[in-house]
């Protein structure tokens, strides 16, 4: 035994091992490489692979055998056990010893593990002795889950076949079956539950690979579920044919990126849809067919899964089978047709079954979704509505309640809501690239009436506000119909919203509805993107851009329509969009029109401002002087009055006592999860750059941004940001350090282009994606005062400073700044002036052109 454990006596891994080691790696590679690249990495591609991967594992193994006496087995699991082994899949081993572990176990586990990190392999390793599996490990699911597919590598075949016996005695893998569901569903949770998503995780979204396991996974551990239910052989081949699309997908992206990389982001999409021979004469044609197969695979894949989780899940007792009218009955499976020769035949039927579900909580029936998908072809839009009754249903239908989304989709998927609304069915898996939003146009728009659903358990109290107004509106069905028809535009390249009102004529002639209804829809759709406009990219305190939109909408309903119908389709452009800030200011928006409309609020009175002066006047603080107080006022702009309250408006008068020449006055506030910095100096160039600039280098990130200049020559800027890397946070004397950088900015004596300049170069923000051209636009009809300028650009740290260094080189002034980000990029929205005027056409070409050039520099 000594001789057989003392290290300095084992064979050791010479050079000559591993070079003939990589040699058989690198040929391996090679092989699956050359196929991926012709865009066959299909099944036949990865189970040839890991063979090869067998082979070098085996040797490895057999090189480091003389390390143990214990009789030992090496096994695959995982994806690996299944042979379903990518270019740069992670290799699971599972090393079982029939004893205890001690050093030279030890030992022989590092002489496997060792050569093949060297090789620079991911690796996945379990070790354990056989007596660990007396009893299931039933706090570890992967675990349990990846042995369902174990599977002999080298050693002692005795020993794996005790292994294998083992692991199927009960309670076994079958103990994971719950902890499976959950994982099914959390991982779901993180796509918001949707496989049409416009940049898929080939391996983890749903209808992914990791799905297709989870299918083979739960017809392993509960094959008794499937007793009776049949699985067809049609269903198995379509399961299979979805996972060779995804491995080749899956392939290419791994020889693409050189990693184990799974998602098919916008810009592989292309190179991918070559590899694997996409149809198509152009480029955005042949990405069209690629994302149109995938969804196609990927629904495939999603219904066998559900198809599956309802024969695991526990049927709890029998559900009798009750009578719902004449027509419909309910039981366990969800809706059916009492009589289903009958429902063949009758169109309205379907529809019905729909609204009954949502009536009584449940599901529509497999057997009904089958029967009605079978009859759809030779049906016309006209079938559901050919009388007032079957348009009153649909209608009906349309209402938002709860579970809506789920009754929709199920229309979707099985062809009813494209046979119904045809027009609809042009942006069926409709990809467009934008680089923000994450879904296809259909189910953005599902996921829109989701978000309407939503309010009525609303998941916040920011969003509890808006419940409020869907509880107002009095035909909220309509509502429904205009998300359903807002961007069916999108079908081809255009003015999607108008193109989106010229196709719902048809939908609107076909339901009948009286003028009024049909002009708030047609209303709705085509001015959807208005209020978002106003609130996230215009300046919605400046009474003209106030006045502007409320003459838009007219009238109380419309508002509150509009404002629900924005909601709904921010949020929907993905998880992160509808931040709490974005529905604040929302609400803002909503609040102030409304004011407008039912209390007649103008601008002309908020140019006469004595009355407005009077209130501050009369309630200034003992410190304040009236002298003081409209000294102080003096040339601010007339908005700044509605702006700002009393109590900050008494602030920024104190704030501007004693100011000198290269002094900053400050004062930083945290409301919820934005900040707010209030400063006052004395004007001088590049000032609001600088400021901007100070922040960014801080890592702040700014939402909005205010610059106001009395002729004395006295500046008030006020900046929103958030603190997302939490440097204010963590750091009690950051706003210390911030106030000091502030100083130097402002008095000259630090150069924060350099500043930013390091911070951008730095490892830590160096991010490397394709860069888009920048998008510059200027507006001089949307305000009465100021030349607006909306910027579309990479987002970068400092992206605020270089632009408004740019504008102050051409001599303007920035008064307001309005940021947001949509997916990687940033939209800046600046109202500046030069010499107190709008820009001349002219002045906007200049500026234009230094911008296009610094954006497209970078730097």
């Amino acid at each position: 035994m000594a001789t057989t454990t003392d290290p300095v006596r084992h064979r050791p891994m010479t050079k000559e091992f591993r070079d003939s080691a990589a040699a058989t790696l690198a040929a391996a590679r090679d092989e699956y490489a050359a196929e991926a690249r012709k865009g066959r990495g299909g099944r036949a591609t990865v189970q040839r692979y890991a063979d090869r991967m067998d082979g070098l594992v085996r040797t490895v193994v057999e090189a480091a055998s003389d390390r143990t006496a214990t009789p030992f087995v090496v096994c695959a699991v995982g994806g690996y056990g299944r042979r379903a082994l990518c270019l740069h899949s992670d290799i699971d081993l599972l090393l079982v010893f029939d004893g205890i572990i001690a050093q030279p176990e030890e030992r022989f586990v590092n002489a496997v593990l060792q050569p093949l990190w060297d090789l620079r392999l991911a690796l996945g390793q379990h070790v354990r002795e056989l007596a660990e599996f007396d009893a299931s490990d039933t706090s570890n699911p992967e675990f349990l889950l990846c042995l369902l597919d174990l599977r002999f590598l080298a050693g002692d075949a005795s020993l794996f076949e005790r292994v294998a016996a083992r692991v199927a005695e009960p309670p076994g893998p079958g103990a994971a079956l719950e902890p499976l569901l959950t994982l099914i569903d959390q991982r779901h949770q993180q796509f918001n539950n949707t496989h049409y998503q416009l940049e898929p995780d080939i391996k983890q979204a749903p209808g992914g690979l990791r799905d297709i396991a989870a299918v083979r996974h739960l017809r392993a551990l509960a094959p008794h579920a499937f007793d009776g239910v049949g699985i067809e052989a049609a269903s198995d081949e379509r399961l299979g044919e979805a996972e060779e699309f995804l491995l080749r997908i899956r392939s290419v992206l791994h020889l693409l990126g050189g990693r184990d990389v799974n998602l098919l982001t916008h810009e592989l999409q292309e190179k991918v849809a070559d590899a694997i021979g996409s149809t198509g004469t152009h480029p955005h044609q042949r990405v069209e067919a690629l994302m149109g197969e995938y969804f196609l695979r990927a629904r495939t894949v999603v219904r066998a899964l559900a198809s599956a989780e309802r024969a695991v899940r526990p049927a709890g007792p029998p559900v009798p089978t009750r009578r719902i009218g004449r027509q419909f009955a309910i039981n366990g499976e969800g809706v059916m047709f009492a009589n289903p020769e009958r429902a063949a035949n009758q169109p309205s039927l379907w529809v019905d079954a729909f609204r009954v579900a949502l009536d009584h909580g449940c599901r529509v029936s497999e057997r009904a979704l089958s029967l009605i998908e079978q009859n759809l072809e030779r049906c016309t839009p006209d079938d559901f509505v050919s009388t007032e009754g079957e348009r009153q249903q649909l209608r009906k239908l349309l209402v938002p309640r709860r579970r809506l989304y789920d009754r929709l989709s199920e229309m979707h998927d099985c062809g009813l809501l494209n046979r119904i609304f045809p027009e609809f069915a042009k942006v069926h898996c409709r990809v467009v690239r934008d680089f923000y939003h994450k879904y296809t146009v259909d189910e953005h728009t599902l996921l829109a009436i989701r978000g309407l659903e939503s309010l009525l358990d609303p998941p916040t109290p920011g969003r509890r506000r808006f419940t409020s107004i869907l509880q107002e509106v009095r035909a909220p069905e309509l509502l429904t119909l205009a998300l359903l028809f807002h961007d069916v535009g999108k079908w081809r390249e255009a003015d999607h919203a108008q193109e989106s009102v010229r196709l719902a004529q048809s939908m609107l002639d076909r339901l009948e509805l009286p003028d009024d209804e049909r002009a708030t829809v047609e209303f709705l759709i085509r001015e959807h993107l208005q209020m978002s406009q106003v609130a996230f990219r215009r300046d919605s305190e400046d009474p003209h851009v106030a006045a502007r939109f409320a003459e838009l909408v007219g009238t109380e309903e419309h508002l509150k329509l509009l404002c629900l119908m924005t909601l709904a389709d921010v949020g929907a452009v993905s998880p992160e969009t509808l931040t709490p800030w974005k529905e604040d200011l929302l609400w803002r928006v909503y609040v102030e029109t409304y004011n407008r409309l039912t209390l007649g609020y103008a601008d002309q009175l908020l140019e006469k401002d004595p009355a407005g002066l009077a209130v501050l006047i009369a309630g200034r603080p003992a410190d304040i002087s009236e002298q003081e107080l409209v000294t102080f006022l003096e040339g601010l702009p007339r908005r700044y009055l509605s702006t700002f309250g009393l109590g900050a408006v008494y602030r920024h008068v104190r704030l501007a006592r004693d100011i000198h020449p290269d002094e900053v006055h400050t004062f930083l506030e945290k409301h919820d999860d934005v900040w707010e910095l209030t400063l006052v100096t004395l004007d001088k160039p590049f000032l609001f750059s600088n400021i901007s600039g100070v922040l960014s280098y801080f890592g702040m990130d700014i939402h909005r941004g205010q610059a106001m200049t009395t002729p004395h020559g006295l500046v008030l800027d006020v900046f929103e940001f958030t603190d997302d890397e939490a440097y204010l946070k963590q750091n009690a004397a950051a706003t210390t350090e911030m106030s000091k950088m502030l100083e130097q900015a402002v008095a000259g004596s630090v150069d924060v282009t350099l500043l930013l300049r390091g911070r951008m170069r730095s490892v830590l923000h160096r991010v490397r994606h394709h860069r888009r051209p920048p998008v510059v636009h200027f507006d001089n009809e949307h305000s009465r005062r100021y030349t607006v300028l909306e910027i579309v650009a990479d987002d970068a740290p400092g992206l605020l400073h270089r632009i408004s260094r740019v504008i102050s080189g051409q001599g303007c002034d920035v008064h307001l700044v309005l940021i947001s980000t949509e997916g990687k990029r940033a939209i800046d929205v600046l109202h500046i002036t030069r010499n107190g005027a709008k820009l001349p056409e002219a002045d906007q070409a200049a500026l234009a052109g230094e911008l296009q050039h610094v954006l497209e520099a970078g730097e």
